[in-house]
Formats: C-alpha cells, sequence, structure tokens
C-alpha cells in the first residue's frame, strides 16, 4: 500500500497493520479521499456518543431525506452542536487513555465528540467572510458549509410573509387537538352550558396566541406554543369534584370557575417566582431525563378513567374516530402530497372531520330516530321504557342536540374577570403550586429537545429561568382571563416541529397573531364547542397515548439500557399507578352511590382520603396531591435518579449552554437575546438571560 506522502519511500510493514499493537492508523492518500477507499483493517477508531471507543465506520453522505419522526439529529460528529467532517481519520488513543475514559465518572470523554443532549468545546471561529456553522450544517472538506435538508425553516429564518403564513397556521392546526380539548372536558364537568364552553374555548385560543407573542419574544424565545397544558387538567378536575361543589345548581359553572382562577394565579405566582429569582437554574440541576420521562408519561396515563369508558357510550362513532387518526398517523404517515405529508401533520383534525361527516349522515339518515322518544326530554321523566333504554345512545350518537354555534354570536372579546372576582382558598392553591413545579419540568424537556432541532446550542440556565419565569406569568393572565388552566409549553410542540420540520419563530409569531384573530369570531368558539362528546374523548384516548410516548422518548437523551435507568422508569410508571389508585379507593364502599360519572370517580378523593388530620385545608392539600399520577412519578424518579450512583452519561445530563461562552458567539446571542435591547436593561440579572 502506498504511504500517505507519495515522495517517501516504500516500506513493507506487517499485515495485518491493526493485529499488531505497535500498529498506527495512516491518514488516506489523495485518491482515497476522492474515492472515498477505507481499509478493511485501517485501526481506526472512533469515540462514540456513549463513550466507548469502536471501529470507525465507512462514511456516509449525509441523508438529506432524513426523517425526524425519531427525533433525533444526524449522528455525526458534533462538537459545540456544529456537526464536521474531518479531513484526516483520528489516531487509536493509548490503551491507557482508552480505560480512563471508560473510568471517567463524567461518562463523556473530553473530546471533540459532544453527547447527543450537550455539547463540547467550542470549533475554530470560520474564516473572514463565511457565516459560522449552524448544529445542522455540515463543513466539507473545502471548509464551505452546506446545511441539512431535514429541517424546512429554523429558528432564525423568516423565507418571506406567505411562506410564514401558510406554515404558521399548519401548524397549529396539526397542534389544534393539544389547544381546544382541555375546555371541551372541563365545561361539561363543571355544569357549563354548550354556550359556557364556547365562551371558555375563545377565551383559550385567545391566551394562546397572546402568551405564546410573549414567550416566543420575552421568554425562552423557541417556537413553542402555549396553550392550557394536560399537565393542569387532573388537578382543575380534582378542585370541579370537590364535595363543597357537588350540592351547587345555580350559576355553579361561574363559582367553579372563579375558584379555579384563584388556585390558578397563586400557582402561577409561585412558579415566576422560581423563574425569575433564579431559583428554576439551581432546580433544573436534580431535573434530568429520567426524571423528565415517567413524569410526563404519568400525565397520559392518568386518564386511562376518562378515555375509552366514554367513548364505549357510542362505540360505532368512538371507535371509528380512534381507527381514523390511527391509520392517518401510523399506515398513512410516509404519503406527501405536494412535499408534505398531509395525514401525519393533519391527522387530528382530518379525522375528526371524517368521523363528525359519518355521525352526521347516520343522524340524518334516522338511525337514532326511536318512535315517541323525545331527547330534549330528561331521562328521569320517560315514561316508556323504550325511551329509557336508548336514550343514552340518542344523547351521545346524534349530532344535532347541540346549538352553541346557533347561539354564539359572530363577535366575542375575551377580556379579564369576565367570570367575576377569583375567589382564593389556600388548599386549592397550594395543590396548583406543585402542579406549576412539574409544568415546569414539563417545560425543561421541551426546551432542550426543541433547541436540539432549531437553535444554534441549548439555551443557557439564566434562559431556562427567564422562559419558565415567563411561562408564570402567562398563567397569571390565563387565570385573570378565566381560562380554567395555566398557559404553559405544550409537549406536543417537540413532535410538530419534527414532523411539520418548520422550526421558525416568526412562523409561530404570526400563526399566533391568526389565533388571536380567530378567537374573536364567536362562530368558531360554537363550532368547536359543538363537537359531540364522544368523539372528543377518541381524540384524547389518541392525544393522551401521544403524550405517554413523548414522555418516554426523552430516554433517548440517557442510556435507556441501563438497568439502573430501567428499574427507576419501572418504579416511577408502577407506583405513579398504584399509589394514586389506593387514595382513590380509599374509604368508598363497593355499592356506594354518588352523583358524580363513573370516570369522574378518581377525582373525588379529597372527601374521603387516608389523611384525616383534625386541620380540614390540610387533608384536602395531601389527598388531592398525592391522587395525582404525576406527582408521584416525579417524587419518585427526583429521588432515586439523584440517589442511586450513575454516571452523568448512563443519566443523560442535560448539558446547558455556559454564560460566557454564550454571550461570545454571536449565533447563539441571536438566538436567545431579547429583542429591542431590553436584553441590556436586564444584563446585570445574571440568572435570567445570556
Amino acid at each position: 500500500m502506498a504511504d500517505s506522502d507519495p515522495k517517501a519511500p516504500h516500506r513493507a510493514g506487517p499485515w495485518p497493520p491493526a493485529t499488531l499493537p505497535d500498529a498506527k492508523a495512516l491518514p488516506p492518500s489523495s485518491w482515497a479521499k476522492k474515492t472515498g477507499f477505507r481499509p478493511k483493517f485501517s485501526g481506526e477508531a472512533n469515540a462514540s456518543d456513549s463513550g466507548q471507543i469502536s471501529l470507525q465506520p465507512k462514511p456516509k453522505e449525509p441523508d438529506t431525506n432524513l426523517d425526524l419522526e425519531a427525533g433525533r439529529a444526524p449522528a455525526t460528529t458534533t462538537a459545540n452542536g456544529v456537526a464536521h467532517r474531518d479531513k484526516v481519520p483520528p489516531l487509536p488513543p493509548p490503551k491507557d487513555q482508552v480505560g480512563k475514559k471508560r473510568r471517567d465518572s463524567e461518562g463523556v470523554p473530553k473530546s471533540s465528540v459532544s453527547s447527543t443532549n450537550g455539547q463540547a468545546p467550542p470549533p475554530p471561529p470560520p474564516p473572514p467572510g463565511r457565516r459560522a456553522a449552524s448544529h445542522e450544517d455540515i463543513v466539507d472538506d473545502d471548509g464551505f458549509v452546506s446545511r441539512h435538508s431535514h429541517m424546512k425553516y429554523e429558528l432564525r429564518d423568516s423565507p418571506g410573509l406567505v411562506p410564514i403564513g401558510v406554515y404558521g397556521i399548519q401548524h397549529y392546526i396539526s397542534i389544534l387537538g393539544s389547544l381546544i380539548l382541555v375546555p371541551l372536558v372541563m365545561v361539561p364537568a363543571m355544569g357549563g352550558s354548550r354556550e359556557d364552553t364556547s365562551a371558555v374555548v375563545s377565551t383559550v385560543l385567545f391566551v394562546s396566541g397572546l402568551t405564546t407573542l410573549l414567550h416566543s419574544n420575552f421568554g425562552s424565545r423557541l417556537p413553542l406554543i402555549q396553550g392550557s397544558s394536560f399537565v393542569y387538567l387532573a388537578p382543575a378536575l380534582a378542585i370541579i369534584n370537590s364535595s363543597e361543589f357537588q350540592g351547587l345548581n345555580e350559576n355553579k359553572f361561574k363559582h367553579i370557575m372563579k375558584e379555579l382562577q384563584g388556585a390558578v394565579i397563586i400557582g402561577s405566582a409561585f412558579q415566576t417566582f422560581l423563574g425569575y429569582t433564579g431559583l428554576m437554574s439551581l432546580l433544573v440541576r436534580l431535573i434530568n431525563p429520567v426524571v423528565v420521562s415517567p413524569t410526563i408519561a404519568a400525565v397520559g396515563l392518568s386518564f386511562y378513567s376518562y378515555g375509552f369508558p366514554l367513548v364505549g357510550t357510542c362505540l360505532e362513532i368512538g371507535a371509528v374516530q380512534i381507527l381514523v387518526v390511527i391509520v392517518f398517523s401510523l399506515y398513512l404517515r410516509k404519503i406527501s402530497v405536494f412535499g408534505h405529508r398531509i395525514f401525519l401533520i393533519y391527522a387530528v383534525p382530518l379525522g375528526l372531520a371524517i368521523t363528525w361527516a359519518v355521525a352526521f349522515l347516520l343522524t340524518e339518515a334516522g338511525v337514532y330516530n326511536y318512535n315517541g322518544c323525545d331527547i330534549n326530554i330528561p331521562a328521569s321523566n320517560m315514561i316508556s321504557e323504550h325511551c329509557r333504554k336508548h336514550v343514552s345512545k340518542m344523547k351521545h350518537c346524534r349530532v344535532d342536540t347541540s346549538y352553541a354555534l346557533e347561539a354564539s354570536p359572530w363577535f366575542r372579546f375575551p377580556y379579564p374577570l369576565q367570570w367575576g372576582t377569583p375567589v382564593f382558598h389556600w388548599k386549592m392553591a397550594l395543590v396548583m403550586c406543585v402542579v406549576s413545579l412539574i409544568s415546569s419540568v414539563d417545560s425543561v424537556g421541551s426546551y432542550h429537545a426543541s433547541s436540539l432541532l432549531v437553535a444554534s446550542r441549548p439555551p443557557t440556565p439564566g434562559v431556562l429561568s427567564r422562559g419558565i419565569g415567563l411561562e408564570g406569568l402567562s398563567s397569571v393572565l390565563a387565570g385573570l382571563w378565566g381560562t380554567g388552566t395555566g398557559a404553559t409549553t405544550l409537549t406536543e410542540n417537540v413532535h410538530t416541529i419534527a414532523v411539520t420540520k418548520m422550526g421558525s419563530r416568526r412562523a409561530i409569531q404570526l400563526g399566533a397573531c391568526f389565533l388571536i384573530v380567530l378567537s374573536l369570531v364567536g362562530k368558531v368558539g360554537g363550532f368547536i364547542a359543538s363537537i359531540p362528546e364522544v368523539m372528543v374523548a377518541g381524540l384524547l384516548c389518541f392525544m393522551w397515548a401521544m403524550l405517554t410516548a413523548l414522555g418516554l422518548s426523552n430516554l433517548r437523551y440517557s442510556e435507556a439500557g441501563s438497568s439502573r435507568n430501567i428499574i427507576i422508569i419501572g418504579l416511577s410508571l408502577f407506583f405513579s399507578l398504584s399509589i394514586p389508585a389506593y387514595f382513590q379507593q380509599y374509604g368508598i364502599s363497593p355499592n356506594s352511590n354518588s352523583s358524580v360519572p363513573s370516570y369522574f370517580q378518581p377525582y373525588i378523593v379529597a372527601s374521603h382520603g387516608p389523611f384525616r388530620t383534625q386541620y380540614g385545608g390540610l387533608n384536602y392539600f395531601l389527598n388531592t396531591t398525592f391522587s395525582l399520577h404525576m406527582v408521584v412519578a416525579f417524587l419518585v424518579a427526583v429521588i432515586l435518579d439523584n440517589t442511586v450512583p450513575g454516571s452523568n452519561q448512563e443519566r443523560g445530563v442535560y448539558v446547558w449552554s455556559e454564560t460566557e461562552v454564550a454571550r461570545r458567539e454571536p449565533a447563539v446571542a441571536n438566538d436567545y437575546e431579547l429583542p429591542l435591547r431590553v436584553g441590556r436593561i436586564f444584563r446585570w440579572v445574571k440568572w435570567v438571560g445570556l
């Protein structure tokens, strides 16, 4: 074999060179660079993402059609979030250094190879006249930068008003289920009418657009939609089903809404305190993928008692709704129309439209008409046994039982305190304080995952604290406007960014403006409020399953095969189901009659839980808190993950950008620095900025 230097004399060497301890890797010659030739036994070694040394595989050209459904960036050698292709393959390290790296408690060797969720020392500055490479760029052999095509628009891209508007609206439509389904569950449980549901939906859309604009400008500045998170749904249902509200008949909806507003405002003020005082930048050291994964997964798993039991009230409609969404999102997910995977991106709205059309045809065809039976007559007043038998099917299967669309005005402006002055009770406020902490944990995972997709580097701890603080302020606004829940980062954002391949901040902001305008049209809220309850339950089955999967997907940043992590995740998920079940079933006799529907039975725990001290408020707080699956999962995971020994690599410890390094790099400063020179005013507050 020829030496890399053509002028050097030819020397015969041992064959194969990799079999001898003194063999060294030879740099490829110029013809090898052009042809891509690699000897089978070259002795070359490479450090993998897990810190182990392995033979360097044959280099592959970057896949321009990379699918981000797995949520991973390309497996290229990265440094500081920048992908590089080395001209000369690295020499194998000495054996003693290999053993030292494997024994390193940090788990990741101090080399130019970064882990999947962090970064390594900064690369050398680019030559004059060339822009710095982003984390999705590849530097070729000539030093030029070429961008991967798996993201259509990154964080600071602004290709024009029309493309940004189209992709912004697409982004919101694809995440529509997460925006509107929470009030469709809560308002009927509060005793509200369809008109009340319409008003709350309009308010949720307005607050979501407003808080998204605030967060994308003055929060983390990542393209993350804010809205009514499922994290707040379970505690809200626990407050709604409190024993003191069971006997209310007059103005029950407004009374409970004011109680929820007061609890959300206090809990959100606590979240604001965590963020803007910098405490979140300290707490984040305890929050890692092994903690985030079971916590978010428990949010989705906690609603199993609500999902299919309600679908079963009209199985021919609810089951079709679930099957259509599954077919679109799985079997037809790779079908593209004009370059867009419409079935994957719009699985929820398309599935809803098709199922709604089928239900309308069945209703108009008279399938659910029964002689002598009127749906407007209460079941208790029906004399005919025939009508009593079919009243449930008429109520849940027909699509003409709601008059929300006709009753809704064309224009409605949501305004603060529209339901009245909030009512504050400390026992409910404490529950919401705990929930705001869980919401912050959820947001930490979303910040990190989305930054790896669209930004140059992960945010600094100061930017993270600033984002959490603004989420608290956003939830305070949601409490004042009366959405019933806080306004926080929706977990589904990361999946939506990966599927739509759109991470432009401008697109999210323009879409938020469109959402605000849409919320002012009262008929839009009335139309959404007209969605039959069984279809809502079918969509929620899919959304909660997705939420569970998104939570568990955070394990890709850690060593998912580690026995340590497997045991921690297993214990966290099991006890998140078992301990709340103990609290929910405690003190309930099997034959007890309750006016609360069976699918809401788990949320009346405050009146019969095992904590029965002489302090009623303390009993309420403890019984309600430990009946929440996500709280138990978080407590078990955070205690075990931070007490059981394990390397940083095994735990998948989140690596955030260092403040000083971020300030020196223009790309990072442009990604996260506050606009309009607002950041200069608060530059002295180091824990909420770059």
